[in-house]
């Protein structure tokens, strides 16, 4: 257990408390939660330099490191649709996460059977883009609340056209997530076939 897989854990934690405390409708429960969420973003890409850095690249690693990302993304997405955010859409939220189930079904399986599927250049751009739409949604959010507080917000960030932003972002992440399962799925068609054989 290096110091690149514990952040990895650590993701891992950091995920449910951060759901707990985003769903929790609170002005300051919601600035926590998204330091939470960032904290938990800033392991992602610290425990990937640290493990190429020292070369301490290990099969829990490639395995845990993308399930820890669709851990937070997954509960993150959840999270907007259980407070009807009307610009998060939820059929394109559904298409997200089941493909992050799907991957993660077929690491698993692959894992059991002594194989491990590293994460793909595109797939880790997927991620990136992810990480964007939940810290920019979390910050549009905030920035709302601070204006309906009566405090200082800066306007842009809580004006609606945000909201459109927020939704092209969402129609790329859902488009790169199929492109990316589809790519999985093919990828790793002889395996997939012998497994379910």
């Amino acid at each position: 257990m290096n110091l690149p897989n514990k952040l990895t854990v650590t993701r891992i934690f950091l995920s449910p408390v951060f759901m707990a405390l985003f769903l929790y409708d609170n002005f300051y429960s919601r600035w926590v939660a998204f330091i939470v969420f960032v904290i938990a973003s800033l392991t992602d890409a610290y425990d990937g330099y640290l493990a190429r850095k020292t070369g301490i690249i290990t099969s829990f690693g490639k395995f845990m490191d993308p399930l820890a990302d669709k851990l937070l993304i997954s509960m993150a997405l959840l999270s907007f649709l259980a407070i009807g955010l009307q610009y998060i859409v939820g059929w394109m939220v559904v298409v997200i996460v089941g493909r992050e189930f799907l991957i993660t079904g077929l690491r698993t399986v692959a894992a059991y059977r002594g194989l491990v599927i590293p994460s793909s250049g595109a797939a880790k751009w997927k991620t990136a883009f992810q990480m964007v739409l939940v810290i920019l949604t979390q910050i549009h959010i905030l920035a709302q609340m601070t204006e309906g507080r009566g405090g200082t917000a800066i306007p842009v960030l809580a004006d609606p056209w945000i909201e459109t932003l927020i939704l092209g972002i969402l129609i790329i992440t859902m488009i790169q997530s199929l492109a990316t399962g589809l790519y999985y799925l093919l990828a790793h068609r002889e395996f997939i076939k012998r497994a379910l054989s």
